[in-house]
């Protein structure tokens, strides 16, 4: 990887968009939570291999934040990018916005930040090219990324001095 690549953020953007049926949804007739982080693992996963064309391993997921239920027959729509890199590693952001496909009434319902690896043939950590961030939404959440990137890194130490 050429050491002065870059990206925009845009490049990695990725949306999936599912309708919610019985079988996901608890006995509230709301979503099961670890089905919506399925999609929200998957979704960053994709925008992370597109970022780096290359294989991709999830390292973290926080900020794992609901905030309203997704119900029975609404249709759920993820968006993904990243946000921002670091050697190997992609901060990806996703929201997940629920539509009444009836009303048309749409709201955010979940948010996620998640950190992925880009690996090479052999396993090993890859470098990706750095995150270019071109709207105002994008410039916003890679301004941020480094303190959130420095919060990671200073839980995981503490884990690893408890272990």
């Amino acid at each position: 990887m050429n050491e002065n690549a870059e990206k925009p953020c845009q490049a990695s953007r990725s949306i999936m968009t599912q309708l919610i049926f019985p079988s996901d949804t608890n006995h509230h007739g709301t979503m099961f939570g670890g089905k919506v982080m399925e999609y929200i693992d998957k979704i960053a996963a994709i925008a992370s291999m597109r970022h780096a064309r290359a294989a991709v391993v999830t390292a973290s997921s926080d900020s794992l934040d609901f905030v309203a239920p997704i119900r029975l027959g609404e249709v759920i729509e993820l968006v993904a990018f990243v946000t921002w890199t670091h050697n190997s590693s992609m901060e990806v952001v996703v929201n997940v916005h629920s539509e009444n496909a009836l009303t048309g009434e749409r709201r955010l319902t979940v948010t996620a930040f998640l950190t992925f690896v880009a690996l090479d043939g052999q396993g090993k950590p890859l470098r990706v090219p750095q995150a270019v961030p071109e709207t105002e939404e994008e410039l916003e959440l890679h301004i941020g990324a480094p303190e959130r990137y420095k919060l990671r890194k200073e839980r995981r130490s503490q884990r690893r001095g408890r272990l």
